[in-house]
């Protein structure tokens, strides 16, 4: 263990035990209150039949009110705030989560248990392509999930959770609609949502939603270092997205299977200073605008009892196939007129996924899940100049997996283990713009038209304890060693992305990331008081990350369109305000491989201060992560600290509820990086149930950033460029007819 973190262990380890006692002191005396936590089956654990509570992966589930309450247009915009996890967006229509300082290709989004087949790890402009606001439920894991989810899992797992394949159907057809207008941006929200069984065997459900909104208000200026030009307003920076599905799903006393189809479509600005002629400053004289789509078809199937000792066979297909343009608008700097738009990059992604899970009966008292998971990822991608910065390529993968659990007099034990086989194959770029780039020590790398194919063996291990304390407390430990396999556009980018503004340069070359993560545990979940602390430690052995180089100056260098940097090839003789190779628009970050530790602590209380016809509960809730290289510098966009407070409240079918929550500042930066200052985000939550015959709908009125903070999100790729929105209100209801 590093000398730094074995100084700063001990106030960790302090802060650990603590919180706990000081949130027991407002229950001091007091037997524990017969009431308990609601219990809420975790679909995505592996074993299945498991609640969030049994458990000894830390995983936060949001469900009923309180993601009804969550419910927005990004899967990082609904699921920030929530111990661990932030939003690292650029702008309103991208929305990637982070957890623990981990984001893009580490984080798993998955579609009912199976991953999102988008191309969001390629770029940190481009959105998930997942419409949250139909979920029934949202699983946050948080920590390396390897395990079960392969190498992308190293970071954590986002399983959004849909009622479109569930067993059970209601008991009568029904029809839940929900609608909801921001002023701010004159954000539109719908969705529908439906299921009518034709018998006691075989269902319908069916969904559609949509969102469209102008562009978004945001306090003063768009870029951090602008001091002229527009104010008050997020250019570029309206959504459109459409999404619908339709599924049958057939069960009888053997089990249940179920078909579907889904679609979704998004079209979305990438916000940036945009103003032709230069009347108010110098902006931009084209912007971009993102066009993506997929559609998916799903199969999920289970048997009950197949075999003797099996207890259930679960199976899960997906196949995908999606588009995405990035699209130029450009504009003319004499009279500012629109001549005209190119499709600067073009992605295609086809991709099959496949697991099979076997549930065992328990054998010696082990009760677990043997499994299989395949995929197979066609990526494509090209651009006007004829290649994109990652090369098109193919990428299989096959594993095998097993995760046992014991019940004991203590507790509970479970052990895991996973081998998986990843093969990438990389096709030739012969038509590239690009010869090369130059590195900091003035060596040069030129453009590798052909590279080899990958193949890479990750091996993943874990063991972990539950211990009961008592009626009301768990402790849980957990050790994991993950290896995890590089992405594509980790081994194989080399050029410009326009839509984010960089010049990335991989490296084919990479090693596996091995993780060794530890987690300490300690939850209260029954009485008026409960808790849930955690305290993580992860060394990470050749950790890649994107660095950027220094100017000299402390800002990053950039570069023209092919890679050369001011004075370098076509910059030559350029004069100010010269366009085409002349500008020097790409922030140049290089993919490097170093040895790299993790380690902070998540918390989230919750105590129930008054009963009675007017209650009173108080909320608190903190997270903090560090990232550093063990040589020492630390590692770029990691999350700042964050600590919030809130009150619930209300009366008869009314509920209030308010939130404050404190971003505290980021001074600890990675080279070429920027501190970023804190900010205070308070919101506030009205809602009104109203039964009237058949129906059940509550109407609600929410209030974002009612501070109207100027607040940048120091783990986003784009943090100088495009703020969080301003002071923000909502209106809309949610409605149930049908389904008692």
């Amino acid at each position: 263990m590093s000398r730094k973190i074995t100084r700063r262990l001990p106030a960790v380890l302090a802060a650990s035990v603590l919180a706990p006692v000081l949130l027991q002191s407002a229950q001091a005396q007091q037997p524990a209150d017969p009431r308990v936590l609601a219990e809420i089956i975790v679909t995505a654990d592996p074993i299945g039949g498991r609640t969030a509570d049994e458990l000894i992966q830390p995983v936060s589930v949001l469900y009923g009110d309180e993601l009804a309450r969550r419910l927005a247009g990004s899967i990082g915009e609904i699921l920030d705030g929530t111990p661990g996890v932030a939003n690292a967006d650029f702008g309103p229509g991208v929305g990637r989560p982070t957890i623990r300082g981990q984001q893009g290709s580490r984080v798993v989004v998955l579609d009912d248990g199976l991953p999102v087949a988008d191309v969001s790890g390629e770029g940190a402009d481009h959105a998930v392509a997942i419409d949250a606001r139909g979920a029934d439920q949202l699983e946050i894991f948080r920590g390396p999930m390897t395990l079960v989810y392969g190498s992308g899992a190293a970071g954590g797992v986002v399983n959004v959770r849909s009622f479109r394949f569930l067993p059970e159907f209601a008991p009568s057809s029904f029809a839940r609609i929900e609608g909801s207008f921001g002023e701010n941006g004159s954000d539109r929200q719908a969705s529908l949502q439906g299921e009518h069984a034709f018998s006691e065997q075989f269902a319908a459900r069916a969904s559609l939603g949509l969102r469209r909104s102008h562009e978004f208000s945001i306090k003063g200026f768009q870029e951090s270092d602008q001091d002229e030009g527009f104010r008050g307003r997020l250019q570029n920076s309206d959504i459109s997205v459409d999404t619908g599905s339709l599924t049958g799903l057939f069960r009888d006393d053997w089990g249940h299977v179920g078909l579907g189809v889904s679609r979704w479509r998004s079209d979305y600005g990438i916000p940036e200073v945009f103003d032709p002629q230069r009347i108010r400053g110098d902006g931009s004289d084209e912007f971009e605008r993102i066009v993506a789509s997929f559609t998916r078809y799903d199969l999920r199937g289970e048997l009950t009892d197949p075999l003797p000792g099996i207890t259930a066979l679960r199976a899960k297909l997906a196949v995908t196939s999606f588009e995405q343009e990035e699209i130029e608008f450009e504009f003319s700097r004499s009279d500012g007129s629109f001549e005209g738009s190119e499709v600067e990059a073009e992605f295609e992604n086809d991709q099959v996924d496949l697991r099979l899970d076997l549930i065992h009966a328990p054998i010696a008292g082990w009760r677990g899940v043997v499994g299989l998971a395949a995929s197979d990822r066609d990526f494509f991608a090209e651009t006007e100049d004829g290649s994109f910065y990652v090369r098109p390529n193919r990428t299989r993968n096959l594993a095998v997996y097993v995760v046992e659990d014991l019940q004991t007099g203590f507790g509970s034990i479970e052990l895991g283990a996973r081998l998986e086989r990843t093969r990438s194959r990389p096709e030739d770029v012969l038509t590239s713009e690009v010869e090369g780039i130059t590195l900091p020590d003035a060596g040069f790398v030129a453009f590798p038209e052909t590279l080899p194919s990958r193949s890479i063996t990750p091996l993943s291990l874990s063991a972990g304890a539950l211990v009961e304390l008592g009626d009301a407390h768990h402790l849980t430990v957990g050790l994991t060693r993950a290896e995890r396999a590089p992405a594509a556009e980790q081994l194989y980018a080399f050029g410009r992305h326009a839509a984010a503004g960089t010049f990335e340069v991989g490296d084919p070359l990479l090693a596996k990331e091995t993780y060794n993560n530890v987690e300490i545990g300690i939850d209260r979940h029954a009485g008026l008081l409960t808790y849930d602390f955690t305290l993580f430690y992860n060394r990470v052995s050749d950790y890649i990350f994107l660095a950027s180089e220094d100017d000299g100056t402390g800002n990053p260098v950039v570069v023209n369109d092919i890679g050369n940097r001011a004075g370098e090839g076509e910059t030559i003789g350029c004069a100010p305000g010269d366009g085409g190779l002349c500008r020097l628009r790409n922030q140049l970050v290089t993919t490097n491989q170093a040895d790299a530790e993790f380690y902070g602590a998540e918390l989230t209380a919750s105590v129930q201060l008054r009963e009675g016809p007017v209650p009173l509960n108080l909320r608190v809730s903190g997270d903090l992560v560090r990232g550093t290289l063990r040589s020492g510098p630390n590692l770029p966009r990691i999350t700042p600290a964050r600590f919030g407070v809130g009150l619930d409240t209300g009366w008869q079918d009314l509920g209030v509820r308010v939130d404050l929550q404190r971003v505290a500042r980021q001074s600890r930066i990675g080279e070429a990086e920027t501190p970023t200052a804190g900010y205070t985000l308070l919101s506030m939550d009205l809602s009104w149930a109203w039964r009237h015959g058949p129906a059940d709908t509550t109407f609600f009125l929410r209030g974002r950033n009612l501070l109207d903070e100027d607040g940048r999100r120091h783990q986003s790729f784009f943090k100088d460029e495009a703020p969080i929105i301003g002071r923000a209100f909502f209106v809309g209801f949610r409605s149930q007819l049908g389904g008692r």
